[in-house]
Protein backbone atom coordinates (compact mmCIF):
# COMPACT_ATOMS: atom_id res chain seq x y z
CA UNK A 1 0.00 0.00 0.00
CA UNK A 2 1.19 3.49 -0.78
CA UNK A 3 2.45 5.56 1.71
CA UNK A 4 0.33 8.84 1.99
CA UNK A 5 1.76 12.27 2.68
CA UNK A 6 0.22 14.07 5.99
CA UNK A 7 -1.25 16.84 3.38
CA UNK A 8 -2.88 13.98 1.74
CA UNK A 9 -4.37 12.31 4.64
CA UNK A 10 -5.62 15.84 5.76
CA UNK A 11 -7.32 16.13 2.04
CA UNK A 12 -8.82 12.88 2.28
CA UNK A 13 -9.99 13.40 5.95
CA UNK A 14 -11.50 16.58 5.43
CA UNK A 15 -13.39 15.18 2.33
CA UNK A 16 -14.49 12.86 4.06
CA UNK A 17 -16.14 14.78 6.85
CA UNK A 18 -17.34 16.70 4.22
CA UNK A 19 -19.55 13.74 2.65
CA UNK A 20 -20.14 12.63 6.29
CA UNK A 21 -21.41 16.08 7.03
CA UNK A 22 -23.60 15.95 3.96
CA UNK A 23 -25.43 12.38 4.78
CA UNK A 24 -25.90 13.68 8.29
CA UNK A 25 -28.05 16.79 6.66
CA UNK A 26 -30.20 14.19 4.55
CA UNK A 27 -28.46 14.17 0.91
CA UNK A 28 -28.95 11.48 -1.47
CA UNK A 29 -24.94 9.65 -0.90
CA UNK A 30 -25.22 8.49 -4.36
CA UNK A 31 -23.85 5.35 -6.24
CA UNK A 32 -20.87 4.68 -8.67
CA UNK A 33 -23.35 4.20 -11.39
CA UNK A 34 -25.34 7.17 -10.52
CA UNK A 35 -22.97 9.73 -9.14
CA UNK A 36 -24.98 12.58 -9.88
CA UNK A 37 -27.57 11.70 -7.65
CA UNK A 38 -25.67 13.16 -4.20
CA UNK A 39 -23.20 15.40 -3.79
CA UNK A 40 -19.64 15.25 -5.07
CA UNK A 41 -16.40 15.62 -2.85
CA UNK A 42 -13.68 16.71 -4.19
CA UNK A 43 -10.56 16.10 -2.52
CA UNK A 44 -9.10 19.03 -3.84
CA UNK A 45 -11.58 21.14 -1.76
CA UNK A 46 -9.44 21.61 0.77
CA UNK A 47 -7.25 24.02 -1.14
CA UNK A 48 -10.02 26.48 -1.54
CA UNK A 49 -10.31 26.77 2.38
CA UNK A 50 -8.76 30.17 3.36
CA UNK A 51 -9.29 30.64 7.12
CA UNK A 52 -9.28 34.20 8.60
CA UNK A 53 -6.79 34.51 12.23
CA UNK A 54 -6.98 37.02 14.23
CA UNK A 55 -4.70 37.60 17.63
CA UNK A 56 -1.55 39.06 18.64
CA UNK A 57 1.51 39.94 17.37
CA UNK A 58 3.37 37.48 19.50
CA UNK A 59 1.95 34.36 17.66
CA UNK A 60 1.01 36.24 14.31
CA UNK A 61 3.90 35.50 12.74
CA UNK A 62 4.58 35.30 9.07
CA UNK A 63 6.89 31.95 9.33
CA UNK A 64 3.92 29.91 11.22
CA UNK A 65 1.35 31.10 8.34
CA UNK A 66 3.64 30.11 5.70
CA UNK A 67 4.47 26.49 7.68
CA UNK A 68 1.15 25.78 7.74
CA UNK A 69 -0.26 26.71 4.40
CA UNK A 70 2.99 24.32 3.13
CA UNK A 71 1.66 21.26 5.80
CA UNK A 72 -1.76 21.47 5.37
CA UNK A 73 -2.35 22.60 2.09
CA UNK A 74 -4.78 25.06 2.78
CA UNK A 75 -4.42 29.53 3.42
CA UNK A 76 -4.54 31.96 6.05
CA UNK A 77 -5.55 35.22 6.14
CA UNK A 78 -3.43 36.93 9.65
CA UNK A 79 -4.48 39.71 11.41
CA UNK A 80 -2.01 40.78 13.65
CA UNK A 81 -3.76 43.00 16.49
CA UNK A 82 -3.52 44.61 20.05
CA UNK A 83 -5.08 42.63 23.05
CA UNK A 84 -7.68 45.02 23.28
CA UNK A 85 -8.52 45.17 19.28
CA UNK A 86 -8.58 41.23 19.20
CA UNK A 87 -11.47 40.80 21.91
CA UNK A 88 -13.20 43.57 20.54
CA UNK A 89 -13.52 41.71 17.26
CA UNK A 90 -13.81 38.85 18.46
CA UNK A 91 -16.78 40.03 20.79
CA UNK A 92 -18.57 42.43 18.08
CA UNK A 93 -17.75 41.51 14.73
CA UNK A 94 -17.64 37.29 14.68
CA UNK A 95 -17.98 37.60 10.77
CA UNK A 96 -14.54 38.68 10.61
CA UNK A 97 -12.92 35.58 11.66
CA UNK A 98 -12.80 32.22 11.45
CA UNK A 99 -10.15 31.95 14.46
CA UNK A 100 -9.33 33.59 17.33
CA UNK A 101 -6.08 33.07 19.04
CA UNK A 102 -6.77 34.72 22.00
CA UNK A 103 -5.55 34.49 25.66
CA UNK A 104 -7.52 32.68 28.87
CA UNK A 105 -7.94 35.87 30.47
CA UNK A 106 -10.29 37.73 27.72
CA UNK A 107 -12.60 34.93 27.90
CA UNK A 108 -15.08 35.88 30.55
CA UNK A 109 -15.32 38.83 28.16
CA UNK A 110 -15.13 36.93 24.85
CA UNK A 111 -17.53 33.72 25.96
CA UNK A 112 -20.61 35.51 26.90
CA UNK A 113 -21.19 36.83 23.41
CA UNK A 114 -21.90 33.68 21.88
CA UNK A 115 -19.42 33.73 18.82
CA UNK A 116 -17.32 31.19 19.79
CA UNK A 117 -17.74 27.43 19.02
CA UNK A 118 -17.34 25.03 21.67
CA UNK A 119 -14.59 22.72 20.81
CA UNK A 120 -15.37 18.74 20.73
CA UNK A 121 -12.26 17.60 22.62
CA UNK A 122 -12.60 13.96 21.59
CA UNK A 123 -11.41 15.80 17.91
CA UNK A 124 -8.06 17.21 19.56
CA UNK A 125 -5.62 14.09 18.68
CA UNK A 126 -2.99 14.92 21.33
CA UNK A 127 -5.02 16.53 24.34
CA UNK A 128 -3.69 13.84 26.94
CA UNK A 129 -0.39 15.94 26.00
CA UNK A 130 -0.97 19.07 27.03
CA UNK A 131 0.25 20.19 30.36
CA UNK A 132 -1.47 18.96 33.40
CA UNK A 133 -2.51 23.09 34.27
CA UNK A 134 -4.65 23.44 31.63
CA UNK A 135 -6.32 20.24 31.64
CA UNK A 136 -6.96 19.36 35.53
CA UNK A 137 -5.85 22.72 37.07
CA UNK A 138 -2.47 21.06 38.87
CA UNK A 139 0.89 21.19 38.02
CA UNK A 140 3.27 18.83 39.90
CA UNK A 141 0.80 19.12 43.52
CA UNK A 142 0.49 22.42 42.79
CA UNK A 143 -3.10 22.96 42.64
CA UNK A 144 -4.88 25.94 40.66
CA UNK A 145 -6.00 27.39 44.21
CA UNK A 146 -2.62 28.42 44.75
CA UNK A 147 -2.02 31.29 42.53
CA UNK A 148 -4.30 34.01 41.96
CA UNK A 149 -6.41 35.28 38.77
CA UNK A 150 -7.98 33.66 35.81
CA UNK A 151 -5.84 30.88 35.91
CA UNK A 152 -6.38 29.15 32.31
CA UNK A 153 -7.82 25.92 34.18
CA UNK A 154 -10.93 28.11 35.54
CA UNK A 155 -12.06 28.85 31.69
CA UNK A 156 -11.03 25.99 30.32
CA UNK A 157 -14.81 24.12 30.25
CA UNK A 158 -17.81 24.93 28.98
CA UNK A 159 -20.93 23.04 30.48
CA UNK A 160 -22.29 22.07 26.60
CA UNK A 161 -21.93 21.56 23.21
CA UNK A 162 -24.19 25.13 23.15
CA UNK A 163 -23.41 27.03 26.27
CA UNK A 164 -21.46 30.20 27.09
CA UNK A 165 -21.15 28.81 30.70
CA UNK A 166 -17.96 27.85 32.41
CA UNK A 167 -17.74 24.41 33.50
CA UNK A 168 -15.70 24.14 36.99
CA UNK A 169 -14.57 20.64 36.19
CA UNK A 170 -13.60 19.29 32.88
CA UNK A 171 -16.61 18.34 30.19
CA UNK A 172 -16.13 17.43 26.47
CA UNK A 173 -16.02 20.59 25.64
CA UNK A 174 -13.28 23.54 25.65
CA UNK A 175 -13.20 27.33 25.13
CA UNK A 176 -9.41 27.11 24.01
CA UNK A 177 -7.23 24.73 22.47
CA UNK A 178 -4.12 26.25 24.43
CA UNK A 179 -0.88 26.38 22.46
CA UNK A 180 1.47 28.80 24.26
CA UNK A 181 2.10 30.10 27.81
CA UNK A 182 4.74 31.90 29.74
CA UNK A 183 5.59 33.21 33.21
CA UNK A 184 5.74 36.91 32.78
CA UNK A 185 8.11 39.38 34.70
CA UNK A 186 9.99 42.70 34.46
CA UNK A 187 12.92 43.19 31.88
CA UNK A 188 15.93 45.20 32.26
CA UNK A 189 19.45 46.44 30.52
CA UNK A 190 21.85 45.35 32.94
CA UNK A 191 24.50 47.48 31.50
CA UNK A 192 22.51 50.47 31.75
CA UNK A 193 21.07 49.53 35.61
CA UNK A 194 24.34 48.61 36.66
CA UNK A 195 23.14 45.40 39.47
CA UNK A 196 20.95 42.91 39.68
CA UNK A 197 17.17 42.82 39.50
CA UNK A 198 15.74 41.09 42.07
CA UNK A 199 12.03 42.66 42.88
CA UNK A 200 9.33 43.88 41.45
CA UNK A 201 9.62 47.55 44.08
CA UNK A 202 12.17 48.26 41.37
CA UNK A 203 9.96 49.36 38.90
CA UNK A 204 9.08 52.56 41.50
CA UNK A 205 12.97 53.41 42.57
CA UNK A 206 13.45 56.78 41.66
CA UNK A 207 16.75 55.41 41.03
CA UNK A 208 15.59 54.77 37.35
CA UNK A 209 13.31 57.63 36.96
CA UNK A 210 12.03 58.40 33.62
CA UNK A 211 13.49 55.33 32.28
CA UNK A 212 11.12 52.82 33.10
CA UNK A 213 7.98 51.52 31.55
CA UNK A 214 4.47 49.92 32.49
CA UNK A 215 1.98 47.92 30.17
CA UNK A 216 -0.96 49.33 28.55
CA UNK A 217 -3.28 47.47 28.85
CA UNK A 218 -5.60 47.99 31.52
CA UNK A 219 -5.96 43.97 33.12
CA UNK A 220 -2.46 43.15 32.41
CA UNK A 221 -0.87 46.58 33.83
CA UNK A 222 -2.69 47.04 36.70
CA UNK A 223 -1.59 43.01 37.87
CA UNK A 224 2.09 44.50 37.42
CA UNK A 225 1.07 47.55 39.53
CA UNK A 226 0.03 45.33 41.85
CA UNK A 227 2.97 43.03 41.63
CA UNK A 228 5.29 46.38 42.90
CA UNK A 229 3.23 47.71 45.40
CA UNK A 230 2.76 44.79 47.64
CA UNK A 231 7.10 43.79 47.17
CA UNK A 232 7.02 47.71 48.60
CA UNK A 233 4.21 47.03 51.62
CA UNK A 234 2.34 50.05 50.08
CA UNK A 235 -0.52 48.12 50.06
CA UNK A 236 -1.73 44.40 50.03
CA UNK A 237 -4.60 42.78 47.98
CA UNK A 238 -7.32 40.09 48.94
CA UNK A 239 -7.00 38.83 44.92
CA UNK A 240 -4.84 40.32 42.69
CA UNK A 241 -6.65 39.36 40.19
CA UNK A 242 -9.87 40.17 40.91
CA UNK A 243 -9.80 43.42 42.68
CA UNK A 244 -12.09 45.65 44.81
CA UNK A 245 -13.28 49.06 43.82
CA UNK A 246 -11.80 50.15 46.69
CA UNK A 247 -8.49 48.12 45.69
CA UNK A 248 -8.23 49.66 42.40
CA UNK A 249 -9.19 53.33 43.58
CA UNK A 250 -6.16 52.87 45.89
CA UNK A 251 -3.47 51.53 43.59
CA UNK A 252 -4.61 53.96 40.44
CA UNK A 253 -3.74 56.49 43.22
CA UNK A 254 -0.13 55.03 43.57
CA UNK A 255 0.29 54.89 39.89
CA UNK A 256 -0.97 58.39 39.34
CA UNK A 257 1.62 59.53 42.27
CA UNK A 258 4.39 58.04 40.12
CA UNK A 259 3.53 59.27 36.81
CA UNK A 260 3.30 62.68 38.07
CA UNK A 261 6.55 62.08 39.75
CA UNK A 262 8.18 61.02 36.66
CA UNK A 263 8.83 58.01 37.31
CA UNK A 264 7.69 56.53 33.97
CA UNK A 265 9.30 57.03 30.06
CA UNK A 266 6.29 55.70 28.40
CA UNK A 267 3.32 52.99 28.45
CA UNK A 268 3.72 50.24 25.57
CA UNK A 269 0.64 48.32 24.17
CA UNK A 270 2.45 46.23 21.58
CA UNK A 271 5.83 43.96 21.41
CA UNK A 272 7.22 46.24 18.73
CA UNK A 273 6.99 49.40 21.20
CA UNK A 274 8.17 47.54 24.13
CA UNK A 275 11.66 45.96 21.80
CA UNK A 276 11.91 49.76 20.87
CA UNK A 277 12.18 50.99 24.20
CA UNK A 278 14.53 48.76 25.50
CA UNK A 279 17.01 48.65 22.72
CA UNK A 280 17.14 52.45 21.92
CA UNK A 281 17.86 52.87 26.25
CA UNK A 282 14.98 55.04 26.11
CA UNK A 283 13.95 52.71 29.12
CA UNK A 284 16.20 50.55 31.21
CA UNK A 285 13.73 48.14 33.33
CA UNK A 286 9.64 47.84 32.42
CA UNK A 287 7.07 45.26 31.61
CA UNK A 288 7.94 42.85 29.18
CA UNK A 289 6.93 39.68 27.12
CA UNK A 290 9.78 37.02 26.68
CA UNK A 291 9.57 37.42 22.58
CA UNK A 292 10.45 40.82 23.22
CA UNK A 293 13.55 40.11 25.67
CA UNK A 294 14.88 37.44 22.91
CA UNK A 295 14.00 40.24 20.20
CA UNK A 296 16.09 42.56 22.56
CA UNK A 297 19.33 40.21 22.80
CA UNK A 298 18.79 39.34 19.32
CA UNK A 299 20.42 42.88 18.15
CA UNK A 300 23.27 42.25 20.48
CA UNK A 301 21.94 44.59 23.05
CA UNK A 302 22.00 42.97 26.55
CA UNK A 303 18.90 41.85 28.23
CA UNK A 304 17.68 40.44 31.43
CA UNK A 305 14.16 38.72 32.11
CA UNK A 306 14.21 39.23 35.86
CA UNK A 307 13.78 36.11 38.02
CA UNK A 308 12.11 38.07 40.91
CA UNK A 309 11.95 36.84 44.59
CA UNK A 310 8.13 38.08 44.56
CA UNK A 311 7.20 35.75 41.76
CA UNK A 312 6.05 35.32 38.12
CA UNK A 313 2.52 36.66 36.55
CA UNK A 314 1.33 33.97 34.01
CA UNK A 315 -0.62 33.95 31.00
CA UNK A 316 -1.95 31.39 28.60
CA UNK A 317 -2.93 31.36 25.01
CA UNK A 318 -5.45 29.72 22.80
CA UNK A 319 -7.25 28.81 19.96
CA UNK A 320 -11.00 28.97 19.85
CA UNK A 321 -13.47 28.61 16.95
CA UNK A 322 -15.69 31.11 15.49
CA UNK A 323 -19.69 30.34 16.28
CA UNK A 324 -19.99 31.28 11.74
CA UNK A 325 -17.50 28.00 10.99
CA UNK A 326 -19.08 24.57 9.73
CA UNK A 327 -18.29 21.83 6.70
CA UNK A 328 -15.29 21.74 5.56
CA UNK A 329 -13.78 24.99 7.17
CA UNK A 330 -14.50 23.83 10.80
CA UNK A 331 -12.49 20.39 9.49
CA UNK A 332 -9.68 22.69 8.13
CA UNK A 333 -9.98 24.65 11.60
CA UNK A 334 -9.40 21.43 14.04
CA UNK A 335 -6.77 20.28 11.65
CA UNK A 336 -5.06 23.48 12.30
CA UNK A 337 -5.59 23.13 16.00
CA UNK A 338 -3.87 19.49 15.90
CA UNK A 339 -0.81 20.88 13.66
CA UNK A 340 -0.71 23.38 16.19
CA UNK A 341 0.11 20.93 19.19
CA UNK A 342 1.80 18.77 16.30
CA UNK A 343 5.25 20.08 17.73
CA UNK A 344 6.60 22.72 15.18
CA UNK A 345 4.71 25.50 16.54
CA UNK A 346 5.86 24.71 19.79
CA UNK A 347 9.71 24.69 19.13
CA UNK A 348 9.04 27.50 16.76
CA UNK A 349 7.49 29.71 19.83
CA UNK A 350 9.84 28.05 22.05
CA UNK A 351 13.04 29.13 20.80
CA UNK A 352 11.65 32.91 21.76
CA UNK A 353 11.04 31.65 25.28
CA UNK A 354 7.51 30.90 25.20
CA UNK A 355 6.91 27.19 26.64
CA UNK A 356 4.60 24.87 24.24
CA UNK A 357 0.98 23.20 25.59
CA UNK A 358 2.48 19.99 24.44
CA UNK A 359 6.08 19.50 25.59
CA UNK A 360 6.94 16.29 24.47
CA UNK A 361 5.73 17.02 21.15
CA UNK A 362 7.91 20.25 20.79
CA UNK A 363 11.06 18.47 21.62
CA UNK A 364 11.31 16.55 19.01
CA UNK A 365 11.61 19.47 16.76
CA UNK A 366 14.25 20.95 18.96
CA UNK A 367 17.98 20.43 19.49
CA UNK A 368 19.35 18.81 22.73
CA UNK A 369 20.97 22.08 23.61
CA UNK A 370 17.94 24.21 22.92
CA UNK A 371 15.92 22.08 25.10
CA UNK A 372 18.41 21.99 28.23
CA UNK A 373 18.29 25.80 27.79
CA UNK A 374 15.00 26.28 27.15
CA UNK A 375 12.95 23.95 29.41
CA UNK A 376 15.72 22.40 31.83
CA UNK A 377 17.56 25.48 32.62
CA UNK A 378 20.80 24.08 32.44
CA UNK A 379 24.17 25.88 30.85
CA UNK A 380 23.76 26.26 27.12
CA UNK A 381 26.68 23.76 25.26
CA UNK A 382 26.37 25.68 21.94
CA UNK A 383 25.23 29.43 20.88
CA UNK A 384 21.07 29.63 21.29
CA UNK A 385 19.55 31.00 18.17
CA UNK A 386 16.15 32.65 18.11
CA UNK A 387 12.96 31.16 15.48
CA UNK A 388 14.99 33.53 12.66
CA UNK A 389 18.44 32.28 13.35
CA UNK A 390 19.74 35.22 15.24
CA UNK A 391 22.13 34.49 17.89
CA UNK A 392 20.62 35.40 21.37
CA UNK A 393 23.02 33.35 23.80
CA UNK A 394 26.34 32.18 24.01
CA UNK A 395 27.30 28.75 24.96
CA UNK A 396 27.12 28.79 28.55
CA UNK A 397 24.51 31.10 29.26
CA UNK A 398 21.47 29.79 31.16
CA UNK A 399 17.97 30.76 31.03
CA UNK A 400 16.79 33.34 33.27
CA UNK A 401 15.16 31.83 35.73
CA UNK A 402 16.15 28.33 35.48
CA UNK A 403 13.87 25.33 34.62
CA UNK A 404 10.09 25.03 33.24
CA UNK A 405 9.43 23.87 36.80
CA UNK A 406 11.22 25.92 38.60
CA UNK A 407 9.75 29.30 36.58
CA UNK A 408 5.76 27.76 35.99
CA UNK A 409 5.96 26.54 39.54
CA UNK A 410 6.43 30.37 40.74
CA UNK A 411 3.07 31.18 38.85
CA UNK A 412 1.60 33.22 41.79
CA UNK A 413 -1.12 35.30 39.75
CA UNK A 414 -2.55 35.12 36.54
CA UNK A 415 -3.30 37.70 34.03
CA UNK A 416 -7.62 38.40 34.85
CA UNK A 417 -10.53 40.03 33.95
CA UNK A 418 -12.29 40.98 36.95
CA UNK A 419 -15.83 41.40 38.40
CA UNK A 420 -15.30 45.04 38.37
CA UNK A 421 -13.39 45.08 34.59
CA UNK A 422 -15.54 48.50 33.82
CA UNK A 423 -14.85 50.20 36.55
CA UNK A 424 -11.16 49.21 36.32
CA UNK A 425 -10.59 50.31 32.77
CA UNK A 426 -12.35 53.83 33.50
CA UNK A 427 -10.15 54.36 36.20
CA UNK A 428 -6.61 53.31 34.23
CA UNK A 429 -7.83 55.62 31.14
CA UNK A 430 -8.47 58.48 34.39
CA UNK A 431 -4.17 57.31 35.24
CA UNK A 432 -2.93 57.31 31.54
CA UNK A 433 -4.61 60.59 30.85
CA UNK A 434 -3.71 61.92 33.78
Amino acid sequence: MAKLSRRQLIRTGLATGAAVAAARCGAPSGTPNNPASGPQVNTNQIKDVTLRLIGTGVSQINEIRDKAQEDLGFKFEMRALSTEENNQIAITQPGQYDIFDGEYFSLPLVVPSGNLKPIEISRITDYDKIVSFFRTGEFEGLPVEASQGTAPYRVMYLDGPDSTEFSATPTDYATLIPFQYNADTLGYRPDLVGRTIESWGELFNAEFRGKTSILDIPQIGIMDAAMVAEALGLMTFGDKGNMTREEIDQIIEILKEQKAAGQFRAFWKTFDESVNLMSSGEVVLQSMWSPAVTAVQSQGVECIYAPLKEGYRGWGGGIGLSKNLDGIALDAAYEYINWMLEGWVGAFLGRQGYYSAAPENAKKYMSEAEWAFWYEGQSAPEDIVDPFGKTLAKTGATRDGGSFEERFGNIVCWNSTMSENTYLVQKWNEFIAS
